[in-house]
């Protein structure tokens, strides 16, 4: 397993609307750090739109949260629709780098991450979705009657039970995601060549 952490979306503008943003964004946080030092690159995905409006590449709302405390090392990658490889350059930085897996976090858990968990399968990779790494608006879905939690329950199920052919999407806690360095394993023993993203 060759992974990368990708962040979706923890910008400053959308962080207060969401269940649970500070927490969310300490905890994606803790995992780009664990990356980091098991030699795994983290991506971080930011909307933007057109010049004037909400989505101004230039607004200060726009720009990733500083809570992330991303570094230079990390890939930062504009998208203008809910699919994170639509017309971006995110499906060549992970080739470069050799990733076959995704570890999605971010929001919104019904717009975003959906959308890109599925566009990963689609082009060929697995899928780790942190099942306490995303988050919806902090209302949840009031039209369809849930709740925050109940959103990000049900796209947990439905994403880690669906089948496609290109690659598989398991859920994990964010406790239970190990970044090993390349070529040792979680328990410092051997590992396939380029590290790993493992449960416990």
């Amino acid at each position: 397993m060759r992974p990368a952490l990708v962040i979706v979306d923890l910008q400053e503008m959308l962080i207060p609307l969401v269940w649970r943003g500070e927490e969310l964004v300490d905890r994606v946080a803790a995992l780009a750090r664990e990356a980091r030092r098991g030699g795994v690159p983290v991506v971080a995905l930011r909307q933007v739109g057109d010049r004037g409006t909400e989505f101004d590449p230039e607004a200060p709302g726009t720009r990733l949260s500083a809570r992330l405390g991303l570094r230079p090392t990390d890939v930062v990658v504009d998208k203008t629709a809910t699919d994170a490889f639509y017309r971006t350059d995110l499906a060549a930085v992970l080739a470069e780098r050799d990733v076959d897996t995704v570890v999605l976090t971010g929001l919104a858990t019904d717009y975003c991450v959906d959308a890109t968990a599925r566009s990963a399968v689609s082009h060929g990779l697995d899928v780790v979705l942190v099942g306490d790494g995303h988050a919806p608006a902090a209302g949840g879905d009031p039209d369809a009657g849930l709740t925050a939690e109940q959103v990000i329950a049900h796209h947990n199920r439905i994403l880690g039970t669906a089948v496609h052919p290109g690659g598989s999407v398991r859920v994990v806690a964010a406790a239970d995601v190990v970044f090993a360095r390349p070529g040792v394993g979680p328990g410092g023993g051997p590992d396939r060549p380029g590290g790993g993203a493992v449960s416990r």
